[in-house]
């Protein structure tokens, strides 16, 4: 979960952008964390006539396959990342720890998100560069390759009878390749 700091410049971010969202925000960074989520002062009023805050719990699932949904801003922790393909979102990642910053880069390797870009000192990243980073993969021509390619990865993570296959392949091998030393 961002820093106070952190959420503020994607909540303005947000805002500057001038896209329509819908923001599923957690109210608390955890349960060592006492300190309550705030949104900077005035933003929800800002924005109410472009965007929703949610607090609370959502089925994700139903939630991206939803046609409203043009991109997904994320973390990049493994869940999200395979549903936003599944659905053919293109994603714009924040990456804040564990597994994100890995997850992160082969997203943006692949060219099926973009990672918003920090400062290279301090690792801090800005309202302008949300902004920016969100209209490059909605709407800019440039961004066009993130809307395209994830929508060609739906075809691998999209196609249940494929991953039923590499399943079965896969144990396959497992069966034909085992082998076991009991050591007494």
């Amino acid at each position: 979960m961002p820093s106070q700091t952190q959420l503020n410049e994607i909540a303005l971010g947000l805002e500057l952008s001038g896209l329509p969202f819908f923001w599923v925000l957690k109210t608390q960074r955890g349960p060592w964390d006492t300190e309550p989520v705030e949104l900077p002062e005035g933003f929800e009023e800002r924005t109410k006539e472009r965007g929703m805050v949610w607090r609370g719990w959502v089925e994700l699932l139903r939630t991206l396959s939803h046609d409203s949904i043009g991109l997904v801003l994320t973390h990049s922790g493994w869940g999200t990342p395979i549903e936003a393909i599944r659905f053919a979102k293109p994603m714009v990642v924040l990456a804040f720890m564990n597994d994100q910053g890995l997850n992160a880069r082969v997203i943006e390797e692949k060219k099926i998100g973009y990672m918003i870009p920090r400062d290279e000192t301090e690792g801090f990243f800005t309202k302008e560069s949300v902004a920016k980073s969100l209209r490059l993969v909605m709407e800019d021509e440039e961004g066009k390759v993130y809307r395209e390619n994830v929508k060609d990865m739906k075809g691998v993570f999209g196609d249940m009878d494929r991953q039923d296959r590499y399943v079965d392949s896969f144990l396959d091998y497992l069966v034909a390749n085992r082998y076991f030393e009991h050591e007494s």
